[in-house]
């Protein structure tokens, strides 16, 4: 099974794959790592329109891409269409990437609790303003503008089927869907017949799955149940950046994965790191404190012990982590099944953190509209 180059807009993307937007994890050095094993595109972290319309240095970080990264994609959150219009309208100008990704997926509670992230489509007309607004001033450089999104709050207020229709009708290019809840978080399985139904009612532009793509297989078998035109990866690639290059094979008709022996591993997670020092300004010191957190992904299955993996997390410089990784038994195999599947911690379902009365009406009330301007929140990448 061949699966067909992605159109998004003005672009197109070889490899229908999409990097997930992570915080802290989809910095510049790690979509590098990513890139040089596959195709695809590969969207930054999350920034916040308010941070990035004051110029935060942090803010002005996030949304850096190498000189040979095509195209240069960026995730942009918000709560304010005002706020959303200036940040694209920056965008723009100052020419600084080639693809904008608006988030209505994030289910952390300090987002939702002010109606951002995946609370915010529940306020539909809100939300159509805001996405509304982002492709007006992006449509100014013919930059296309998409959406990442939940299927809802919980399951007696799903959202992902109107939100999407009102996304297309305004001029998104392209729609993803994560096959939780918010309250699922990233507890259980993901709904794939959800992705399914998108897909059947959206005809005008790609749509793309998102939710438990561990491997190549599972993005096959994603394409395949579903019927999407693409597949976005999250946190399966999390220690694995050669995931990419898998799911490149399985989509072209080949065969060969990447079974990296733990040499391979301590290779790739140093350079990982060094990749970090230049990402960070030549800041050792936040590289090897940013790279801690990549170890027990990266060493997930393979057989190093709880004294070098805390040593490792301790590192201060890349002398030092060098200096670890080089004990390390370089011949040991690929474990197979252990250095597979799931990645992080799941968690259990979370009770929704809302506005007090968020769910009695899809309108917005002028009390709720005070409070969501606390979503605008000044920081970025959270």
């Amino acid at each position: 099974m061949h699966v067909a180059p992605l159109h998004i807009g003005n672009l197109t993307i070889d490899v229908p794959v999409v990097l997930a937007p992570m915080a802290g994890i989809t910095n510049k050095a790690f979509r590098r790592l990513c890139r040089e094993y596959g195709g695809g595109l590969y969207v930054s972290e999350m920034v916040t329109a308010r941070a990035l319309v004051e110029r935060h240095p942090e803010s002005m970080r996030i949304i850096e891409h190498d000189e040979d990264e095509v195209p240069r994609s960026v995730q942009l959150y918000s709560v304010d269409p005002v706020y959303t219009r200036k940040a694209v309208r920056m965008i723009v100008e100052e020419d600084r990437a080639d693809h904008i990704d608006l988030n209505f997926g994030c289910p952390v509670p300090k987002v939702t609790r002010n109606g951002g992230g995946s609370a915010l489509p529940w306020k539909i007309d809100l939300f159509t303003a805001i996405v509304a607004g982002a492709v007006k001033e992006a449509e100014r450089a013919n930059i296309p503008v998409t959406i990442k999104m939940r299927r809802g709050i919980d399951e007696d207020h799903l959202t992902y089927l109107q939100a999407a229709r009102r996304a297309v009708d305004v001029g998104v290019s392209a729609v993803a869907l994560h096959g939780r809840t918010m309250r699922q978080h990233y507890s259980g399985q993901a709904n794939w017949d959800s992705i399914a139904r998108l897909k059947e009612a959206i005809t005008e532009v790609p749509v793309l799955g998102n939710g438990d793509i561990w491997s190549a297989e599972d993005a096959m078998a994603m394409i395949e149940y579903t019927g999407a035109d693409g597949v976005v990866i999250g946190r399966g690639c999390q220690g694995r950046p050669w995931l990419f290059g898998d799911v490149e094979n399985a989509f072209t008709g080949s065969k060969q994965r990447f079974h990296p022996d733990q040499g391979m591993v301590a290779d790739v997670l140093y350079r990982h790191a060094e990749l970090l020092v230049d990402t960070f300004g030549g800041n050792e010191d936040k590289a090897l404190r940013d790279i801690r957190k990549h170890v027990s992904w990266y060493f997930k299955g393979y057989p190093v012990g709880g004294d070098m993996r805390r040593a490792l997390t301790a590192v201060e410089t890349l002398a030092q982590l060098r200096e670890l990784l080089d004990t390390v038994d370089r011949a040991v195999p690929y474990p197979g099944a252990d250095a597979e599947g799931p990645r992080g911690r799941a968690g259990a379902p979370k009770k929704p953190h809302l506005p007090e009365g968020w769910l009695e009406s899809q309108d917005i009330t002028e009390e709720h509209r005070a409070q969501i301007h606390e979503a605008e929140l000044d920081i970025s990448g959270g």
